[in-house]
């Protein structure tokens, strides 16, 4: 039996850097193992520092990042911001969306998603074949809009959501 508190969402400061960088790790090969290359997850580990470093500039920078965080330490975060694509007439972005796996379905995804993108018009990019994503996204009001594109990682897909 877990003591574990519930998670409590908060914005991130640039102290969670070394912490949101391990979870970044962990949470991609929750989510990823078997849906991409096995050496790409691995070869992530070899960069800790390097990660660490790039989520403490992040941080500093001010950007819109969440965690969510429970008397284990961080279990999820959500980053978004201004959209990236110049052919996508939607200005906010879902750059992402990560829970640690025993945290799925709990709520918590949802949790940190309604902090970070609300009820606004957005789009994000998803691995394709990561079904329990796309289908979470579609629960959320997206849908794919069949703009694909090819990365080490595998192929990603975008998805879109008008305002409501």
């Amino acid at each position: 039996m877990t003591t574990s508190s519930p998670p409590v969402v908060r914005r991130a400061t640039p102290a969670d850097a070394e912490a949101l960088a391990h979870l970044h790790l962990d949470v991609w090969d929750d989510a990823y193992t078997g849906l991409m290359p096995q050496s790409i997850l691995d070869d992530r580990h070899d960069e800790v520092e390097d990660r660490v470093e790039r989520w403490r500039t992040i941080l500093t920078d001010n950007h819109d990042t969440l965690v969510a965080e429970d008397g284990e330490g961080l279990v999820g975060f959500a980053s978004s911001g201004p959209g990236r694509d110049a052919d996508v007439d939607t200005e906010l972005e879902l750059w992402a969306l990560y829970v640690r796996a025993r945290l799925w379905g709990s709520g918590l995804g949802y949790a940190l998603f309604s902090e970070a993108i609300g009820d606004r018009a957005a789009y994000l990019w998803v691995l394709a074949g990561n079904e329990r994503s796309i289908r979470f996204y579609e629960r959320q009001g997206f849908r794919l809009d069949g703009t694909r594109d090819e990365h080490d990682e595998g192929l990603h897909v975008r998805m879109l959501r008008a305002g409501t």
